[in-house]
């Protein structure tokens, strides 16, 4: 098991990057990625590779809007995560950002993306730490005092030419906006395959806006994910931690850093005002019968 502090993707995508590594050893096969959490943040960047992509997440008004926008994927899913359809072992990679802390009953959500998961798949989690300084002003903090933090990109209404194909889940019949329709279905219609794949990788425009409350699970922790792991004979084969969150709460300021280590100081030390954030690489062995020893 790697315990390093920082990623060692420095400047991109780490999660992208470990998706891109897993697609080029299945040479032959689309790749199939459950984008747990749909509402919030943006997908894996799997470059040219054939995929296709879920989406599942709660039900919001906000989430389901959001979700709406994402030109990335193919189907999607809102509501409880634990009864929403997830065919067993479908999926190579299940992508979870900022998820697990904010739903509940987080060890039975987690239970179906691993069942989801294919022999040998890869679970890629990121999620606040509710076991630090951080996730315990994140919980006690008044709501409006912690929302000018932690942000995250949305993407934003991009022309008709760069939406060449609409989510097409079991809630996405959305009307378009008067006037956009016709054209957009035209053009998703008639685009040359290249021209479409073009227009499919171009950077969308993003709008900021606040993120889902967190609810922190027990399993919602360094701690508690790992145990999760070792419970269910799971491979931890990368974990960072990161203080995004921190210094996003701080704009800059260093209140958020003041406020998590006096907390960690009464604390003596129980809860660390050294990260606020884990990221998880994980993967499930090929040999059902395998364990962590």
């Amino acid at each position: 098991m790697t315990d390093l502090r920082t990623s060692p993707v420095n400047g991109g995508d780490l999660f992208s990057e470990r998706a891109r590594q897993y697609a080029l050893e299945k040479p032959l096969q689309r790749i199939h990625v459950l984008e747990a959490g749909c509402g919030w943040g943006t997908g894996l960047d799997l470059g040219d590779r054939e995929r296709d992509v879920t989406g599942v997440d709660l039900e919001s008004p906000e989430l389901r809007a959001y979700t709406c926008e994402r030109p990335d994927l193919d189907a999607w899913y809102l509501g409880d995560l634990r009864t929403v359809p997830l065919p067993p072992r479908a999926f190579d990679i299940v992508h979870a950002s900022y998820l697990i802390e904010r739903v509940p009953h987080a060890e039975l959500v987690l239970d179906r993306f691993v069942a989801a998961l294919k022999p040998g798949g890869m679970l890629l989690v990121h999620l606040r730490d509710r076991d630090t300084a951080f996730g315990f002003l994140d919980r006690t903090l008044p709501r409006w005092l912690r929302s000018s933090g932690r942000r995250r990109l949305r993407p934003g209404r991009a022309p008709a030419a760069d939406r060449p194909r609409r989510a097409r889940g079991a809630h996405a019949r959305v009307p378009y906006p008067a006037g956009e329709g016709g054209a957009a279905a035209a053009l998703a219609g008639q685009a040359p395959a290249g021209e479409a794949a073009r227009a499919a990788s171009r950077p969308v425009p993003v709008v900021r806006t606040s993120p889902p409350p967190a609810i922190y699970d027990r399993v919602a922790s360094r701690s508690g994910l790992r145990w999760y792991c070792v419970m269910r004979g799971l491979v931890v084969a990368e974990e960072y931690t990161s203080r995004q969150a921190i210094e996003a709460l701080g704009a800059g300021t260093g209140l958020a850093d003041l406020l998590c280590r006096l907390v960690s100081a009464v604390t003596r030390g129980r809860l660390t005002a050294d990260h606020s954030e884990v990221t998880f690489v994980i993967r499930k062995p090929e040999n059902r019968f395998a364990r962590v020893i």
